[in-house]
């Protein structure tokens, strides 16, 4: 009976960790991402700002309100404070504390308090059209809110099996969000491949790096002239760009084998396909990847994230306790 208890308050306590963490990266990005919507806006005309908002909400995975009509206080407030959508912020940042309140003998005290400060900060906030004018400095203190989290994380917490956990959520999240927006962004412009990007599309690839917190980093290694072959390799196969998705995936195989080698559980499947995804990330080549369209692609890479996924709850979470005992 003791052993049927044991296992699972360990699945409870990875499920909730794992959640909290995915919910935090997921409240972060869409911040960063509506963040940059807004500064391009100020350098772009109406029209040619109004073309991005349904584009926006795709690579947030939010519906686009029935009648059809937005505009960007009715977006900002959609995405950012709207408690019936589930991927608003308010709503992320509200779940992540739940998952941590319910686990949160397994936290430190400084994790406890951060992410409590965040979300009574975001749940205080107004929607209001006054607020929508000044919205840039919410937007900035989520994520500032939420890389704080992480360090505190990283400075208080005991880097053990719960830190994977933790660790696994945040990156599965951030690879499949990374590979959505790249994919919808290589659809929505096509452009020669190696050809320096000129005028209004300039600032959209500039928003596209951006959206990554990529933006200086790729300058750093390229310069400011922005190409397409260029901002998809660094994007997809970069190593040691924090929001590339190799850089992600680099870090969920890291995260799982950690976790493998910590439990007692079978745990091949979820380190096999991660280990799989990373190796085709290692070894593509960039003008193959465009060659065959670098929307396929991604969609290839979300596609095993999401099986990579599946395996985690299938064999960390939702597993039966005679499979656990067997193990």
């Amino acid at each position: 009976m003791n052993e049927h208890k044991e296992t699972t308050m360990l699945s409870r306590v990875a499920d909730s960790l794992y959640w909290m963490s995915r919910y935090l990266e997921r409240a972060e990005h869409t911040a960063r991402l509506i963040d940059v919507d807004l500064q391009l806006r100020l350098d772009q005309s109406p029209e040619a700002g109004a073309g991005r908002w349904l584009p926006l909400l795709e690579a947030l995975q939010v519906p686009a309100p029935e009648d059809g009509r937005i505009d960007a206080t009715t977006l900002t407030n959609l995405v950012t404070l709207d408690r019936t959508n589930p991927s608003s912020i308010i709503s992320c940042v509200a779940a992540a504390r739940e998952n941590l309140r319910q686990v949160r003998e397994q936290c430190s005290t400084e994790m406890w308090e951060q992410l409590n400060r965040l979300y009574l900060q975001v749940n205080g906030t107004p929607a209001s059209e006054a607020w929508t004018l000044h919205s840039y400095v919410f937007f900035r203190a989520v994520q500032e809110g939420a890389h704080l989290f992480q360090g505190v994380t990283d400075s208080t917490m005991s880097h053990g099996e719960g830190w994977h956990y933790i660790q696994l959520g945040r990156f599965v999240e951030r690879t499949d969000a990374i590979a959505r927006l790249i994919g919808m962004h290589f659809n929505r412009l096509p452009q020669p491949l190696d050809q320096a990007v000129e005028s209004e599309e300039y600032l959209e690839w500039v928003g596209l790096l951006k959206s990554c917190a990529a933006f200086e980093a790729y300058c750093k290694t390229y310069t400011a002239e922005l190409r397409p072959l260029r901002v998809a390799q660094f994007l997809l196969l970069n190593p040691e760009c924090p929001h590339s998705v190799r850089f992600s995936v680099d870090k969920v195989h890291v995260a799982l084998t950690a976790i493998a080698e910590l439990t007692e559980r079978k745990a091949d499947q979820p380190v096999r396909l991660a280990g799989r995804l990373r190796a085709t990330l290692s070894f593509s080549q960039i003008d193959e990847i465009l060659a065959g369209g670098a929307a396929a692609y991604v969609e290839s890479v979300r596609w095993q994230c999401a099986q990579v996924n599946a395996a985690i709850h299938q064999i960390y979470f939702d597993y039966s306790v005679e499979s656990a005992l067997v193990a």
